[in-house]
């Protein structure tokens, strides 16, 4: 096992978060879906918060029953937002 300090290893998190971020900004363009609609179908009032997750902002970013509901409701499969750039062209 990898013996990993996530709090001086942050590049590695915040990589990470980006590669989702940028996976669900291509699913929902591709989906020609607004923050607003997508934020609403999983249960946000505004997409106050969606956008700031989108873009990484204050810290937000998008969590586990995030990922799903959007993956249900955009009718993808989850690995969908975990795809990296080589693998979205497979």
């Amino acid at each position: 096992m990898k013996i990993v300090d996530f709090d001086e290893d942050v590049t590695l998190l915040s990589e990470f978060y980006k590669l989702v971020s940028s996976n669900v900004i291509r699913v929902r363009k591709e989906k020609n879906i607004s923050q607003l609609k997508l934020a609403n179908a999983i249960g946000h009032q505004s997409p106050t918060f969606f956008g700031k997750a989108e873009i990484l902002a204050e810290h937000k970013h998008f969590n586990l029953e995030h990922l799903f509901k959007m993956s249900v409701v955009l009718e993808v499969d989850i690995n969908e937002f975990f795809k990296t750039p080589h693998q979205k062209s497979n």
